[in-house]
Parts: C-alpha cells; sequence; structure tokens
C-alpha cells in the first residue's frame, strides 16, 4: 500500500475539469492506498493574499464537492493545509536548502505569475510567498514522506522539484530518510470550457459540480459547436466540433456517441437539439453527485468534523516526522 499525497487550491465550489481530471482518480486510489487529500489555503494565499474574504467558505466548497464526488473520509484522510502548522517548519528547513535556480526554472512558478500578470498593475509583483510556491509544494509531499503523487502528465515537471529536494536533503545531511516520490499517472478524462479553451472559473467557461439541472442546461446551449454548419440539415463535421461532441465522448456509451455522430454527419441532427440532449444526459451522470452534495450543505457540522479529525490525525503523523528530521538536521 503506497502512501499518496495530494491537494487543491481552495478555489471555491469545483467544476467538471476538477471532477474529472482530479477527483475521479482519487476516489478510484483511495480503495487501495493510503490517500491523504488536503485543501492548499495557503497556496490560494501566493495569489489571492489581498482576497480573502470568501477564504474559509471557500474550503468548505471544496471539502463538500470532494465528499459529493466520492471521497470517503472512512478510507482517506482530508485535511486543511494551515491546520498543519508543522508543514511551515518543515518548509523553512527546505528553503535553506534549496537553490534559487531550482525555484525559478519550476514550471508551477510561471504559471503562477502568468495569473498575476493580468491583475492590475500595483497587485503585479511577485510576492515573496509566490517565489516559495515549489518549495511549499515540496514540504506538503515531504511532509508526510509520500510515496507517489497523482498528476496529469502536463504535471510530472512539477514534481521533478520535490525530488530533487529530497535527493539534496539526503545527500547533504547524510541520510535516506526521505522517500523520492513518484509521479503517479492518471488515466482520467480532460474536458474543456464552455468556449474551447481550458475549463476555469476565470474564463466564466465551466460547469460547477454544484450547479442546478437548469443552470447546467442553460451553460451547455452556449458551448460551441462546428462552426461550418449553417443550417440545421447541414452535413456536420463531429470531429471539428469545438465542444460539444468532445462532451459526447466524455459522458455518453459508444452507442450513443456513434449514433450522434452518424445523425450529424447525415444532417439529422440539429446543433441546438443535440446540446439539449447533452445537457439531459450530463445532468443525468451528476444527479447523485448533486443529491449527495445537497446532504452535505445540509449537514455543516459533519463537514467541519471530517475536516478537523482529518487535520488531527495528519498533525499526528507530521509531528513525528518533523522530530526526525530536525533530529536528522541537529536543532535544538
Amino acid at each position: 500500500m503506497q502512501r499518496i499525497v495530494s491537494g487543491m487550491r481552495s478555489t471555491g465550489r469545483l467544476h467538471l475539469g476538477h471532477y474529472l481530471g482530479v477527483i475521479k482518480n482519487w476516489v478510484d486510489l483511495q480503495n487501495n492506498n493510503e490517500c491523504y487529500y488536503f485543501v492548499a489555503d495557503w497556496h490560494a494565499l501566493t495569489t489571492k493574499y489581498d482576497d480573502t474574504k470568501n477564504l474559509r467558505q471557500d474550503v468548505v466548497d471544496v471539502v463538500i464537492d470532494w465528499l459529493a464526488s466520492g471521497i470517503d473520509p472512512k478510507k482517506s484522510t482530508i485535511y486543511v493545509q494551515s491546520l498543519i502548522p508543522e508543514i511551515a517548519e518543515l518548509n523553512i528547513y527546505l528553503s535553506m536548502i534549496t537553490p534559487q535556480n531550482w525555484v525559478e526554472r519550476d514550471p508551477t512558478l510561471k504559471d503562477m505569475a502568468k495569473i498575476l500578470r493580468t491583475k492590475e498593475a500595483n497587485n503585479s509583483q511577485i510576492s515573496y510567498g509566490l517565489m516559495g510556491y515549489p518549495v511549499l509544494m515540496s514540504a506538503d509531499i515531504m511532509m508526510l514522506n509520500a510515496d507517489a503523487i497523482p498528476v496529469g502528465i502536463d504535471q510530472v515537471a512539477h514534481i521533478e522539484i520535490t525530488r530533487d529536494i529530497v535527493r539534496r536533503f539526503n545527500n547533504i545531511y547524510k541520510t535516506d530518510f526521505f522517500k523520492e516520490p513518484k509521479a503517479l499517472l492518471n488515466n482520467c478524462s480532460l474536458i474543456c470550457g464552455l468556449d474551447g479553451n481550458k475549463m476555469s472559473k476565470s474564463y466564466n467557461n465551466d460547469i460547477k459540480i454544484s450547479d442546478s439541472d437548469e443552470i447546467t442546461a442553460k451553460k451547455i446551449m452556449t458551448a460551441i459547436t462546428d462552426r461550418s454548419r449553417i443550417r440545421r440539415d447541414d452535413p456536420g463535421h463531429p470531429e471539428d466540433c469545438e465542444v460539444a461532441f468532445k462532451y459526447w465522448k466524455v459522458f455518453g456509451n459508444e452507442e450513443q456517441v456513434n449514433i450522434v455522430k452518424s445523425e450529424c454527419v447525415n444532417g439529422q441532427r440539429g446543433c441546438a437539439d443535440c446540446k439539449r440532449q447533452l445537457a439531459q444526459l450530463v445532468n443525468s451522470c451528476l444527479k447523485d453527485i448533486r443529491e449527495k452534495r445537497k446532504y452535505y450543505e445540509a449537514h455543516l457540522d459533519e463537514v467541519h468534523e471530517i475536516i478537523q479529525e482529518g487535520s488531527n490525525k495528519t498533525r499526528i503523523e507530521a509531528k513525528k516526522i518533523l522530530t526526525q528530521v530536525k533530529n536528522i538536521i541537529g536543532m535544538y
């Protein structure tokens, strides 16, 4: 059984990109591994330090979406990053041994810097906290001495700095204490936003797990289809359908996808009708998740208890590891 560690920034209610690209994989992993999943509220401050009015609620919303989507607190440990102060102390020790150029070349930092550049000029400076983002990310992983980190193929490079820091720590202090965590590639479906770009709340092109059936249907009706099609009975080109047909391939079974493709090619299916049927399918697939979400929204005490219990459990383990780290370094 491997120890798995993974987290998400506290961005509030999650969308289908989170569900299909990350959470479904987490749900599968929890059945055969020791899984720790955390809400990264410190990481959220790297780009939203000046907008924290909803920070607590964002944490709760993320956890509710996890629970509704199948993360089982009896199988997985759910915790909040800021409730584990040992991570911050480990971050200090790791920052002392990490060369500056390692941090500057990290792709995560570059992505975060791009986000900042879209802000107003007086907020566009890269903060000390953002600069240290890759080291804090490594502290998150090393705090529990993880065996593996579930990531998409585009995120493998993000894990390499942690592996580099592990090797450097072990080499400097003549130990083999920390494991070199492996990148555990997932095979989850990827889904674009309704405009064809990456799905993101900031692009206003997302479908949230918590959206109602009506809101979901309304959003799907805005999805981009085959731009070359003018009339309903014009022959369509499913593979050129920028969004809608891609959604069919994610949510539909093989028979449904084949029917949609055949009717589109033969001019028997209009784009509006196609999207109305697609909305019904997506809502059907999300029905159980949304019902479960309503349960947790009505039982917030249970959600807070899950967070507290998971954080307490994690902190016990973190204290053990930090004590060993301090002994290895030779701290007082």
